[in-house]
């Protein structure tokens, strides 16, 4: 009688291990894929108290500076971290820096460590007429951000010596299609008016 208890107990065991490995595989499962929802990752990240210079960027008091994922730091920090572990500057409500000659509020280093660079999100409602050039007018045609490839990943200002090409226009222009002609030749002539808008910019 005994025996046929303990293996009732151990069958019974078994199976809410089982159950618990269920639940924490669907809580997983759950959290993947999902950056606004609450069981996204806590990412660390620092509000800036006074204007400061990150990535070469002047940035104004209230920038939220987000940071990978890392063991024992989640949520707001106390302090200013590692630059080289930064993936997202996000200026306060309403603010943007000239970047360009555009006015962008967000700027996010790419998630695939294949590719050295990032994206600039700009607002184009801030962009005066008299500021407008023919680089920003074909930015804001793809209605979204830029991507953009750079040889020194320390560096997100617009420096045309460290930008090494654009890797996209929105979605609507991608360099990964190599065989779209028509996707190529606009992010050629768009990296081309980047480059005369940076010399117009220095004279």
């Amino acid at each position: 009688m005994k025996k046929r208890n303990y293996i009732i107990i151990g069958i019974l065991a078994l199976i809410a291990l089982l159950a618990i490995g269920v639940l924490l595989m669907l809580e997983g499962l759950r959290s993947m894929g999902n950056p606004n929802g609450s069981r996204a990752p806590d990412y660390p990240y620092f509000m800036t108290t006074g204007p400061l210079t990150v990535k070469n960027l002047k940035l104004p008091k209230g920038t939220k500076l987000t940071y990978e994922e890392q063991l024992f730091r989640k949520g707001q920090q106390d302090r200013i971290m590692d630059e080289k572990k930064l993936i997202v500057i996000e200026l306060p409500k309403g603010k943007t820096i000239d970047w360009g000659g555009v006015p962008v509020y967000m700027i996010m280093k790419f998630s695939n460590p294949e590719m050295k660079g990032y994206s600039v999100s700009p607002d184009f409602g801030q962009l005066r007429d008299e500021k407008k050039t023919r680089f920003s007018e074909m930015w804001q045609s793809c209605e979204g951000e830029l991507g953009v490839l750079v040889k020194n990943t320390d560096d997100w200002s617009f420096d045309v010596k460290n930008i090494a090409d654009i890797s996209d226009c929105s979605v609507i222009y991608q360099r990964f299609f190599k065989d779209d002609v028509q996707q190529q030749s606009f992010l050629d002539k768009l990296l081309g008016e980047m480059k005369k808008n940076s010399q117009n910019q220095t004279k």
